[in-house]
């Protein structure tokens, strides 16, 4: 129990801190990011941590770019959707789960 409050504090200050540091962002990005959580978190699966890695690091990315004074859709381009899904790639979502168990059903279904 004790490690599971730890990791949840923790995540909770590191959460916390990710989001200071997107409202330190320039106004284009901050815009651009949080639309972008939005959007993210609609292909999380299970507690979110796969998307906060993802969030983490396009935050980075962000930050570097802002400091050298690039606007934020020339960091994304403009399909920032199609940005969002390259970095979703090899993460796993509850769509992902609800294909494998529809499949599963079907192929158990039809063995009987």
């Amino acid at each position: 129990m004790n490690n599971f409050l730890t990791k949840i504090i923790g995540d909770k200050k590191d959460w916390k801190a990710m989001e200071a540091r997107a409202n330190a962002l320039p106004r284009d990005y901050r815009i651009v990011y949080g639309e972008m959580k939005s959007y993210m978190w609609r292909f999380t699966a299970g507690d979110g941590m796969d998307i906060v890695d993802v969030l983490r690091d396009v935050l980075a990315l962000f930050e570097a770019s802002a400091a050298e004074g690039k606007r934020v859709l020339e960091v994304t381009g403009d399909d920032v959707s199609a940005f969002c899904d390259e970095r979703l790639k090899g993460t796993s979502s509850y769509m992902d789960k609800w294909r494998q168990s529809l499949n599963s059903t079907v192929a158990s279904k039809l063995a009987q």
